[in-house]
């Protein structure tokens, strides 16, 4: 039953059987029967189809929130008492953290912590947050203001510059006057909520959005237009840092942060690994050459 539960809350959060099974590691198959499964038992429809996406009705709704902090609270038992046990970390990352410095700087943390085991796992930030609510993940390593995650303990552990990739990577400057065009991450990022209201205030105008900075990236490289990515993107596609146009001067940054629900911020092994990142993070140099 538990099971189920889960299903209809992972086709609650994503909205399509196809994302659901992805999220859940099963086949769609899988999640039909399982939602098919509830409606037996509680005799009440759950969801409803409109176009391409599944919705929940309006018993599905009422469900939804009541299981919902049940299960994040038998999760987080469950992540506590397997961390005391097994000294293991489930970690979710920002998927261009763990593309870019990220690794680098997680081996070197592990390196601190051998006692313990890590379980790495890569989703776009408003993913990692909702799995870090939900007790999936015992902490997350993401982009973006805190601002809207007040139920969650977060610090800022480092602000990423944001450059600009030219175009072709032929040289360019800022222009005096007007707006210059670019192509960067999409509204659903946590790193452009966070510096939206920045971007508007150097004339920077967002032409395109993409899901993706390093499909920013290799579109701008192309020659499709001007791409804003955070520097360690630019860097791990070895893009001439004298071709970089670093936003980070002008004060514009993706704050990189550490997220984790209050009842696990304080475990001994959550703690060390905060600390040993937040100390290995303070040595990273942005700076372009």
């Amino acid at each position: 039953m538990i099971e189920n539960l889960e299903t209809l809350l992972a086709l609650a959060r994503t909205g399509t059987m196809m994302e659901a099974s992805t999220e859940l590691r099963i086949s769609q198959s899988a999640v039909s029967k399982r939602i098919a499964g509830l409606e037996r038992y509680y005799n009440r429809k759950l969801i409803q189809k409109k176009g391409r996406r599944v919705e929940l009705t309006q018993h599905g709704k009422q469900l939804v929130d009541r299981i919902s902090p049940i299960l994040s609270e038998l999760r987080d038992l469950f992540v506590q008492e397997a961390s005391a046990a097994r000294g293991e970390l489930v970690i979710g990352v920002s998927d261009a953290i763990l593309s870019s410095w990220g690794p680098g700087v997680f081996i070197e943390v592990q390196g601190e912590l051998p006692e313990a085991s890590f379980s790495y796992h890569a989703h776009r930030t408003p993913v990692v947050l909702d799995r870090v609510r939900s007790g999936e993940f015992m902490v997350g390593v993401c982009t973006g203001s805190d601002a809207l995650d007040t139920d969650l303990q977060s610090e800022v552990l480092i602000n990423e510059p944001m450059v600009i990739i030219p175009s072709g990577l032929m040289p360019i400057e800022l222009p005096a006057r007007g707006e210059l065009g670019v192509i960067t991450i999409e509204d659903y990022s946590g790193a452009w909520r966070s510096f939206k209201d920045e971007v508007k205030r150097l004339r920077i105008r967002r032409e395109v959005a993409l899901e993706s900075f390093f499909s920013v990236a290799q579109m701008a490289i192309a020659g499709f237009g001007h791409g804003m990515v955070p520097i360690g993107v630019a860097r791990t596609l070895k893009v001439p840092e004298d071709r970089l146009i670093n936003l980070g001067e002008h004060g514009l940054m993706r704050p990189v942060r550490f997220v984790a629900r209050k009842s696990t911020y304080s475990l001994p092994l959550v703690a060390s690994f905060y600390q040993s990142l937040r100390e290995r993070l303070t040595q990273l140099d942005f700076a372009i050459a």
